[in-house]
């Protein structure tokens, strides 16, 4: 696939049609602007869409037989049916399974054994009949046990509707909500129900509504309404299930609001209002409360609050305190210990902070972390549903460890091995060798960089790479274990991940390095990396892979233009690529949320500093890496038409024959397909494109 001209039929041409977009400081012309259709109705365009797939196919037909075998691969390692690990809550067991060749999950109960009979409170695959997409958001028992609410979305646009099941009865009430976040919250009552409803035009969710069970949604009252639009509004309930929580987040701030979930009024108070730069989240624990908090903790800290005085923060007291080099990412509350989600040299480990001595091991009398077998790693927490008790679930996965599940006895020291997740076939962790290692970018700072591939994969500057990267809103992309992976490593690749700047793997000066007048630091850091790599002999200099979804399609679409001839091949998945236009218009999802992160257009150094590396307004006349462009017709998160754009934009302008192909998801967003197996779909799509370019 190396030249654009092998293709049985013509590439797609859009019409420039030019529109002026109007923006504080000078206007921009936009000649694919047309290509934007919020209803997804246009017969136009829909025909162009489909002129695209069709022009990918045919360019890939002769790589058809590649992408079967590749799909075929990585189902083979599935087991045809799963189960999780059971957990314990309020008399009854919780797992969902994978019936045999079934895409969905069915959720299931026993009641106060796993001897019991067994009680199946949801099947998935029976909603999913008659859907092209469909998938399960958030499904919650009451506290009682007799209802079930879940959130479904039957689009790909995370517009879930709202549905209510009686487990006494089998029966889904006939009760409906529309456009609601995968968030919910039941009161202490099992019959009222706090949910997020979305603004029809933004998606953003604004309005927590409280259901009664049996009444008419019409008639739910608005128990509070986010007027700032630059956070995002959650309901959850406490582990402790004695509270209810509204939270909003931002990019630098937070709220929280509390109330007894035993209150029939369901009265929320405020623990603290939003202060710029101070985020925090709090959990019941106890007689107070403990609060992850950054203030005067850049990498936060944890504290306890007084139930008397939670909002006084002189009565707060240290738990857990900052670190320079420890970034607190999370922490699960028990009677005697906190269990700190901590990130250190890169790494997501799980720290022990016991509240009392009987809390700790013997012979530990403080803070311990959790043994890791391995140089690159990631723990997190498993389903810990009880407060009482000394066990810890937790998971472990690494790029040659498929993802494991332990129960940590914390007093007495042993540990429980529940689950190791299966690879059918001839799988042996030991052909395959992973690392994390650092590379110094231009300006001193040292990148992590995570690398797997099989033990005989010369290091001889021989082998293909395909490198990925994220790097944006503090999300770390950690080194876990994937089952279609292995479908290039034994071709002979090496897989690397940057973490570079904008992540949050370093710590959140890491992150504040990455984003708003800092972003460039992202895509220099993978050039960097890239030139590394291939110096060190890690990769062959001409057959580098780079490889990024959402923010990180943003990451390489801007190396493209920046570095292209680094690279054999770019696959940009669902890409933000048109950053300005997007960032100006507040009629899109998200962009009233996101300018903490990229920056307010409305503010000239913020407007030029966008314009200087967005995607879309950068493409010049100039040699591009064959690329493969996917996006959702129905995505929420970065709409279809800005890679779509980006794509024509390309066509017109590149000075190339390599491939350009645009993949459109006509039936899914943000996540593509859904379902266990279908899903893998697209990788294979991808992975046959990727194996081609690097002649493997």
């Amino acid at each position: 696939m190396t030249d654009a001209g092998d293709s049985p039929i013509p590439a797609p041409i859009a019409a420039i049609r030019p529109r002026r977009l109007t923006s504080p400081f000078g206007d921009r012309i936009d000649s694919y602007y047309w290509l934007r259709d919020d209803d997804r109705e246009d017969p136009q365009i829909l025909a162009y869409l489909a002129a695209e797939n069709a022009y990918r196919r045919a360019t890939m037909a002769r790589t058809a037989d590649l992408e079967t075998r590749v799909y075929a691969e990585i189902v083979a390692r599935l087991p045809r049916s799963d189960a999780s690990v059971p957990y314990f809550k309020q008399g009854f067991w919780y797992y969902d399974r994978f019936d045999p060749d079934a895409e969905h999950p069915v959720f299931l109960r026993r009641r106060g054994s796993m001897d019991a009979p067994e009680e199946t409170m949801l099947d998935a695959n029976r909603l999913a009949s008659g859907h092209d997409y469909f998938q399960i958001g958030a499904a919650e028992v009451s506290p009682d046990g007799r209802l079930l609410a879940y959130c479904e979305d039957t689009v790909g646009r995370r517009q879930y509707r709202l549905r209510i099941r009686d487990l006494s009865t089998g029966v889904t009430l006939p009760t409906v909500i529309e456009d609601v976040e995968a968030d919910l919250a039941w009161a202490g009552d099992s019959r009222t129900l706090l949910y997020v409803a979305k603004d029809p035009a933004t998606l953003l969710g604004v309005y927590v509504r409280k259901h009664r069970v049996g009444t008419d949604p019409r008639d739910d009252a608005l128990v509070f309404e986010q007027t700032d639009r630059s956070f995002y509004t959650g309901v959850s309930q406490s582990k402790s299930e004695r509270f209810l929580f509204i939270h909003m987040e931002s990019t630098v701030a937070s709220e929280w609001r509390y109330a007894r979930a035993d209150d029939p009024a369901l009265e929320f108070r405020v623990f603290l209002p939003h202060q710029r730069d101070h985020e925090y989240q709090i959990e019941h624990a106890g007689d107070g409360f403990l609060i992850r908090s950054n203030w005067n903790a850049p990498n936060f800290r944890i504290l306890q609050a007084p139930a008397e005085t939670p909002s006084d923060r002189a009565t707060w007291r240290e738990l857990v305190p900052h670190r320079e080099g420890a970034f607190v990412h999370d922490f699960e509350p028990f009677a005697r210990f906190v269990a700190v989600s901590l990130r250190t040299g890169a790494l997501r480990r799980i720290e022990i902070v016991p509240l009392a001595p009987a809390g700790a091991e013997p012979g530990r009398t403080g803070p311990f972390l959790v043994d890791a077998e391995e140089t690159a790693f990631t723990m997190d927490f498993g389903d810990n549903p009880a407060v009482d008790g000394d066990v810890l679930r937790y998971t472990y996965t690494s790029p040659t460890t498929p993802k494991t599940t332990y129960d940590l006895d914390v007093r007495r020291g042993t540990r429980t091995l529940l689950k190791r997740d299966e690879v059918v076939g001839d799988f042996d962790p030991a052909r395959y060798q992973a690392e994390l290692d650092f590379v110094a970018a231009a300006d001193g700072a040292r990148i992590p960089v995570t690398l797997v591939r099989r033990r005989d994969t010369p290091l001889d500057g021989t082998a293909p790479l395909l490198l990925y990267a994220y790097g944006a809103y503090g999300l770390c992309v950690d080194p876990t274990f994937s089952v279609s992976r292995l479908s290039l490593l034994d071709r002979g690749f090496v897989h690397a991940i940057a973490h570079v700047r904008g992540g949050q793997e370093m710590g959140r000066a890491w992150y504040d390095a990455g984003r708003t007048h800092h972003k460039r630091n992202s895509f220099t850091d993978f050039i960097d990396v890239t030139r590394a790599l291939v110096a060190r002999g890690v990769a062959a200099p001409d057959r580098v892979i780079a490889m990024g979804g959402s923010a990180g399609g943003l990451l390489v679409a801007a190396v493209a233009n920046m570095a292209p001839a680094l690279y054999r091949a770019i696959v940009a998945q669902v890409p933000f690529v048109d950053v300005v236009t997007t960032m100006l218009d507040e009629s899109i999802p998200l962009t009233t949320n996101e300018r903490d992160e990229w920056g307010d257009p409305t503010v000239r150094e913020d407007y030029e500093y966008m314009r200087s590396y967005s995607p879309y307004d950068n493409v010049r006349a100039q040699a591009y890496p064959a690329m493969l462009v996917t996006t959702g017709l129905w995505d929420s998160q970065v709409q279809y038409f800005e890679p779509v754009k980006w794509v024509a934009k390309l066509r017109a302008t590149k000075t190339d024959r390599n491939p350009l192909l645009l993949h459109v998801e006509m039936d899914a967003g943000h996540g593509g397909k859904p379902g266990r197996f279908e899903h893998f779909r697209d990788t294979a799509m991808e992975f046959a494109f990727v194996i081609d370019c690097a002649g493997r």
